[in-house]
């Protein structure tokens, strides 16, 4: 719990941080008075705050988000109390927010996502320079996973096991990654999945039903020979004289002819002793193995007994390094393609393919983050950089309150010359308000109802 919390914090807090310090420094770079920088909505915390020049910074008491006050001639009143009430300050006539020029004004408004934006490709691009690019070299279906196949799939269950892609929509794959981002993210209102010898399945799956593509891509599975890539110390199979290496030829004397027969063996014997036929680099051997009864959540949902031995299948995994060249354009790749799922999500929230079951919130977010963080550095540093440029896409959509609503006021004043009334810009924001609040409350009924499993 300590750790969900502390990771929330940590994310939140620096992507807020980040998101303002744009806005900030664009205020400043444009020659915007700037009354506050703030962590959190409402009034400064008083043993929190502190003054540097013109500008306090300070952390707020509503933890909602953050906000640099600039020094404006039309502060309305839902704004002032969200930072921290009407500012005191005497400003000179040529340093407030409507008297720069429109572009400039512009460009403050979008620095806050540029920043966000900026910030997931730098970790993507760190996280593929420390890592490159690991890829696995199988086009060869192994199985399809019939709890997983989504409506609109149901074609993946008639391709025979062994049968070798060639292309997608088109695209010639070389590798299983090729596969699962076709089939995930081909931008068409269908899946063409083509076979060697000309065969060809069909999946009528919209782009933007992103769920649906996503368990399809995850229910077709690579071919994975029976070999033992590494065994567990202490573990059943170690104590019975399994190696690294061996291949498995036959359990309880049914022929092995991938590593998914070894799994289905082992889920559905619990307990029970196992006959292990090995081939290994001292010819064959046969072995008796007891594997250790473990619970775990099935793909329903529900919990099951199965059996573990303590090894796990050797994966030919090609990792290529990255120079920083390469680095910075797979980043730029991985932040274009969380940019792409995420417009889809959108798209497919408005068009109903999506359920808006699906929205999260804080503590969704927090969820996460928590299981990111104890997963390591490189797993959590990759889920700040997809809230990030979520945050970014976001802040985008054309509600008044939010900064694509904004833009669109400033590109309409740039059309027609001249300011939008106040009266019509305070009533557009007040929808939008209205707008952000159902949509938080859907998000926290989402959350509260995924939480007490409802």
């Amino acid at each position: 719990m300590l750790t969900t919390v502390l990771a929330l914090i940590v994310v939140l807090g620096v992507l807020i941080f980040i998101h303002e310090a744009g806005h900030f420094l664009a205020a400043k770079w444009a020659g915007i008075y700037v009354h506050r920088f703030s962590l959190g909505l409402g009034s400064p915390i008083p043993w929190l705050t502190f003054r540097r020049g013109e500008t306090e910074y300070s952390v707020s008491w509503l933890p909602l988000g953050g906000y640099v006050k600039m020094a404006s001639r039309e502060e309305d009143v839902t704004s002032s109390a969200l930072e921290g009430g009407r500012a005191e300050a005497a400003v000179p006539p040529d340093r407030v927010f409507e008297a720069k020029p429109v572009w400039k004004r512009m460009l403050v408004i979008l620095a806050g996502v540029t920043m966000n934006a900026l910030f997931a490709w730098l970790a993507f691009t760190f996280l593929a320079a420390k890592n490159g690019r690991q890829i696995d070299p199988a086009t060869t279906v192994g199985r399809t996973i019939e709890e997983m196949v989504p409506p609109g799939g149901e074609a993946l269950r008639g391709i025979p096991t062994g049968s070798r892609i060639t292309s997608i929509n088109g695209r010639p794959v070389t590798s299983w990654n090729d596969v699962t981002d076709g089939i995930a993210n081909t931008p068409e209102p269908e899946v063409r999945i083509e076979l060697e010898g000309g065969e060809r399945v069909v999946l009528p799956i919209h782009q933007d039903a992103l769920e649906q593509r996503l368990k399809a891509s995850q229910a077709l599975q690579p071919f994975r020979p029976a070999v033992i890539g590494q065994v567990l110390s202490g573990k059943p199979a170690e104590r019975a004289g399994v190696q690294a290496g061996d291949t498995i030829v036959a359990l309880n004397g049914r022929a092995v002819g991938q590593w998914y027969d070894v799994l289905e063996v082992l889920q559905d014997n619990g307990g029970t002793p196992i006959s292990m036929e090995l081939a290994g680099a001292g010819g064959r051997r046969t072995l008796e193995v007891r594997p250790e009864v473990e619970t775990v959540e099935g793909l329903d949902g529900k919990p099951r007994e199965v059996g573990r031995i303590g090894i796990s299948v050797k994966l030919d995994f090609r990792s290529e390094p990255l120079g920083i060249g390469a680095a910075l354009v797979e980043g730029w790749n991985a932040t274009l393609g969380a940019s792409t799922q995420i417009v889809r999500t959108v798209r497919g929230l408005f068009s109903g393919r999506i359920s808006r079951r699906e929205v999260g919130g804080p503590i969704m977010i927090g969820q996460l983050a928590g299981e990111s963080a104890r997963m390591g550095l490189d797993p959590f540093l990759a889920f700040m950089a997809l809230i990030s440029i979520n945050l970014a896409i976001l802040n985008l959509l054309p509600v008044p309150v939010l900064d694509g609503g904004q833009f669109l006021f400033l590109l309409a004043e740039a059309v027609i010359r001249r300011p939008l009334p106040l009266k019509l810009r305070e009533r557009l924001t007040a929808v939008g308000m209205v707008l952000i609040v159902l949509l938080m409350g859907l998000a926290f009924s989402n959350d509260i109802r995924r939480l007490f499993g409802g």
